[in-house]
């Protein structure tokens, strides 16, 4: 979990900080991209804005910073990757927060180890298999505006501009950006 100028990104850590074996590794990409200076792209830790929370805080301290986060954020930019549909604790804590008691729009963003081609973000459907309990009902049932998108900069920092709570993604859950915004971006 981080937040970046009113983007709270939500991704699935696996137990683990080994940036091979879990969703983080899509965050610390992230991170890499606000290191360079050749676009506007930058990447705020989360945890720099407020109090620090270590790994032996309590749960309720933990659930009560990320309710800070998410509730001064802008969007909830959900990285998609193999495993987050496995966690059962922090990921759909973040999602039915940011949804259900915040009202943001979600930024689904899926990691290359799960769409081969670009076209594979076209039918959010097909890839619902991937989505965490918490978000897929929620996809369903119509309760979020969310925007599918591949993990790929140029798509990520446009939604990240484009959508908020005030200006939500169409779709009812379902949004994709159009065959002219993909070819814009450079997408298949």
């Amino acid at each position: 979990m981080a937040y970046r100028n009113g983007t709270y990104i939500a991704f699935h850590a696996n137990g683990t900080t080994d940036p091979t074996a879990s969703d983080i590794k899509f965050y610390n990409l992230m991170k890499a991209w606000t290191n360079k200076t050749d676009d506007d792209f930058s990447f705020i830790n989360s945890h720099e804005k407020t109090a620090s929370v270590r790994d032996t805080s309590k749960k309720i301290t933990l659930r009560s910073r990320l309710v800070q986060r998410l509730n001064n954020s802008k969007h909830l930019v959900l990285i998609i990757g193999k495993t987050t549909k496995d966690d059962t604790d922090w990921v759909p804590f973040e999602i039915e927060h940011a949804i259900d008691k915040c009202k943001m729009p979600v930024i689904i963003v899926y990691a290359s180890s799960i769409i081969n081609t670009d076209n594979a973000i076209r039918n959010p459907k097909n890839l619902s298999h991937y989505w965490p309990k918490s978000l897929k009902q929620r996809i369903e049932n119509g309760s979020v505006n969310a925007i599918h998108i591949p993990f790929k900069k140029a798509p990520l920092i446009d939604a990240i501009g484009q959508f908020n709570i005030q200006k939500q993604p169409t779709g009812k859950g379902y949004g994709i950006y159009s065959e002219e915004a993909n070819s814009n971006f450079g997408l298949n």
